[in-house]
């Protein structure tokens, strides 16, 4: 099934499909809380530990990343996620999106497993967030300032910088970038 398709089915049913090498993309289930947990905590300290230091990156991964919260975001109609999943089950890749209090459509998570760098899989979720919101004026999100590879791959899929503000997610101090990109 092509992307597009599949990204509209899975909006409509919560159903899956197989990407690429066998990779599943589908909604996120509780089941999968404790590794997206994992999955969410690894790439916070991976991302954000040379720019906030180790300490502050875990504290705000502790409270931000854990499973309980992950499931608290599936139970709420304002969210959607997702997930890939490898063959074996393990997962490669979470993405999550809401629409804030204005009707804006905001990606709030977007993580992969370092293993899976290169691999296309980055692209292909973030083509079935925008086919989620086909209709929706504007897609925004916001990237800590030094997180040059997000920044990077953001511009590439069509994002510009539309905002400098002080960040958030208990990340006090330091500066982030809010970035946009018009919807079909």
């Amino acid at each position: 099934m092509p992307l597009m398709l599949y990204a509209a089915n899975l909006a409509e049913t919560g159903a899956g499909s197989r990407y690429g090498n066998g990779m599943l993309i589908r909604t996120t289930m509780e089941v999968d809380a404790t590794a997206v947990s994992r999955l969410l905590g690894e790439s916070w300290r991976r991302t954000y530990s040379p720019v906030l230091g180790p300490e502050k990156t875990v504290s705000i991964s502790s409270q931000y990343h854990a499973p309980e919260r992950i499931c608290g975001d599936l139970s709420d109609a304002s969210k959607k996620s997702w997930v890939v999943e490898r063959p074996d089950g393990s997962l490669a890749r979470y993405a999550m999106c809401e629409i804030d209090d204005a009707g804006q459509v905001i990606v709030d998570r977007l993580h992969i497993e370092q293993a899976e760098y290169g691999n296309g899989l980055a692209a292909s979720i973030m083509q079935v967030i925008v086919d989620a919101y086909v209709g929706k004026p504007e897609i925004r999100l916001e990237v800590l300032e030094g997180n040059d590879r997000a920044m990077a791959f953001y511009r590439k899929h069509g994002f510009e910088g539309v905002e400098r503000r002080a960040a958030s997610h208990g990340a006090s101090g330091f500066s982030s970038f809010i970035m946009s990109r018009p919807l079909p």
